[in-house]
Order: structure tokens, then sequence, then C-alpha cells
């Protein structure tokens, strides 16, 4: 009995050790140097995943070209610093966004990006990741307390945005531009979703004072009742509506969002309508594509390099894990883009050469001699 007591009780021990990592586990990138730069710049963040830097990029839009194009920035630019980034789409479903951000809390990421996160649930959804000693970025999501957008943001948060105001300002002159000032106000159908979309929302402020000059009249909105399909939401609430918009009721159309836009474009052409124009906000290779199609209808839009953003996003959340001193906010630069500006060579690759300003912040927050060095030992 005494043997076997014995035998038993140097099983549990071998166990035990085994299971406490017992010098049996290694830990770490298993790229000594980056494992080195990771204790040395990141010491809080390696306890998550045992060394590993795992940082999940949560987006609550569809999956389209804009999408993944942002997906795209975090990856690759994660990727560089030798990161693990799963990223999760979530289609405008806020409680399967709130779910995932949920489960991902309880799971062993050092850090989070959440896009599109709407204000009513953002702070608290993010808090326990706070209270975690996660870090986190969020792009158009900011985490109000209470969703109130003049109470306070989420301490220690970075919200980012494309420069909405400037977006919107950007879209709407195009819309005023296109028309003779004795045309005022033009009549216009705004393609919408919210309030609570915090982008949109900040949009609309601008577009309310172009109704205020008197320079553009409201003959209608229209929007998806399901956020998880804005452009066939739109698209049907267009067509619907169409057959009473006869010939010279309406001027122009504001895409405040370009898969709204999309979605009035296509009840244009389902009605053989070309009597209406189109600005929008935002861009990606499809809407190029459909920008080149039908240039009499879609004439302009404004926007943000979505990778850039990703990337952006990314060496944001790099910046915290550092400990260096980031802001509450941060917008981006927005830019005008003209359908006449484009060619079948174009795409977002190549934007830049022939849209101006375009890509100018590609440093933006990548001047860090650690973030170098770190991608350096990646490479190895």
């Amino acid at each position: 009995m005494k043997k076997l007591l014995g035998i038993t009780m140097t099983v549990i021990l071998v166990l035990a050790l085994a299971g406490c990592g017992g010098g049996s586990k290694t830990s770490g990138t298993g790229n000594t140097d980056l494992d080195k730069l990771y204790q040395q710049y990141f010491p809080d963040q390696v306890k998550f995943a045992n060394g590993v830097i795992k940082i999940a990029v949560i987006r609550n839009l569809n999956a389209g070209d804009h999408t993944q194009q942002f997906l795209d920035g975090c990856v690759s630019e994660g990727t560089a610093m030798g990161f693990v980034v799963d990223t999760f789409i979530t289609n405008g479903d806020n409680a399967k966004c709130q779910e995932t951000i949920a489960q991902v809390i309880q799971k062993d990421y050092a850090g989070i990006i959440l896009s599109h996160g709407e204000a009513g649930y953002t702070y608290d959804a993010l808090k326990p990741a706070v209270d975690k000693g996660m870090k986190v970025v969020t792009f158009d999501s900011v985490p109000y307390l209470n969703g109130d957008p003049n109470g306070t943001i989420l301490t220690g948060v970075t919200s980012t945005a494309q420069e909405d105001y400037k977006l919107a300002e950007l879209s709407l002159s195009s819309i005023v531009s296109n028309f003779p000032a004795d045309k005022q106000p033009i009549k216009v159908v705004r393609a919408w979703m919210g309030p609570g979309v915090p982008p949109l929302d900040r949009r609309q402020t601008i577009y309310d004072r172009y109704v205020n000059e008197g320079k553009i009249v409201e003959v209608a909105l229209v929007g998806p009742v399901d956020y998880s399909n804005p452009r066939g939401g739109t698209q049907d609430s267009f067509a619907a509506l169409l057959p009473r918009l006869t010939p010279g009721t309406v001027d122009a159309i504001w895409g405040s969002y370009d898969e709204l836009g999309k979605g009035c474009l296509q009840a244009l052409n389902d009605a053989g309508r070309t009597d209406i124009l189109l600005m929008s906000i935002d861009i990606s290779n499809d809407d190029i594509n459909l920008m080149l199609e039908y240039p009499d209808i879609w004439v302009s839009t404004a926007a943000v390099d979505p990778k850039l953003i990703g990337i952006s996003n990314m060496r944001l959340l790099a910046a915290k894990f550092a400990g260096e001193s980031t802001p509450d906010t941060y917008n981006l630069d927005a830019q005008g883009v003209k359908t006449t500006q484009l060619n079948s060579s174009i795409n977002m690759t190549n934007i830049a050469t022939v849209v101006p300003g375009w890509g100018q912040e590609q440093g933006v927050w990548d001047h860090f001699g650690w973030m170098a060095e770190i991608k350096a030992a990646a490479k190895k």
C-alpha cells in the first residue's frame, strides 16, 4: 500500500509540474529577438497569450470591399510587428457585436480594435476589457458613458474616425457646385441611417447646416430598416419611393455612406432613371468601378483610404502597448474624389496618382523608434 501510495504521489507531482509549465512548455513567439523586444516594450501585454501578442479586430459592418480593405490594413500592420491578428465581422448586428466583444475579453487577447460599435452600448461593452488591462482602439465607435455624446469617453481608449465633418462638407459642396446658384435650394434625397451611428450623426450636422442656409431642401429620406443590409435595404426603400418622385422633383441624392448610395444607384438603374445625380461618402474598388460605369449619375465621393484607417488603428494600439501618450480621439483627413479624375486603370492601390493629398498620412503614428526595431525583428 505504501509503495502504491508513493507511486501515485509521484505521478501527481509530475502532472502538477507539467500543468504549471515545469520548464517543459516554451513561451514567446519563437523569435528570440522579437521576444526580447516584446519584454522590453510590451511587458504588460506578453502575459495575455504566453508571450504572443494577440489582437482581435471586430468590424460591425457587412463584409464589403471597404471592410476588407480596413481589415487588410489592420492585419498587414499587425503582422509586420509580429502580432497574431484575428478578425471578426458582425454585419451590423449589434447583439452579435456585443456578444463577440464579450467573448474576446474572456480570451487571451492583449488588445481590441472595434469598428462601428453603436454609441448606446460601446462604453459598457468595452469597459471590462479596459478593467482587465487590455488596450483598446475604436473606429467610428465612440465609447461615451451612457451613450451620451456630451459625456465622458472611456478612459484609456482612443476613438478614431474619418474627418466626418469634412467628408460631409466635401460631398455636400459637390452637390451645390453641380447646379447653378439660381437652382437653390437644390432638391435632395438623403440616404442615411440612424440616429445612433456616430459617423453618420456627425455628418448629419453639416447636412442640417446646408438645409438651414437654404442651399438644399430635403425631398425624402431613404435608408435600411435592417442595418446588416444597408445596400439592399436602401435600394428597396428608394425603389418604393421612386414612382412618386417624377423627373424634376429631385435633383440629387446625398449618400451619407457609400453602401447607401449604391443602393440608391441600383434603384435608379432598375427604374431606368438617369435624371438624378449621386454624391456619396467613402470609396472602394467596387465604388470606383460603379462611378466609371455610371459617370453621369455618380459624379463624386469624399473619402479616407480605408486601408490606412486600419493601419493607423493598429499603430495606435501598439503605441498603447508601449505606454506612449495617445489621445482620446484622432481623426484622419479626407479628400474629395470626382468621377472625372478616375479611369479604368485606377484602383485603391494607385488612387493617390490622381487624387491630390491621398495617402499623405501613410506615416501616421509610426515615428516611434521601438516600432522600427520590432518590425525589423519580426522579419527575421
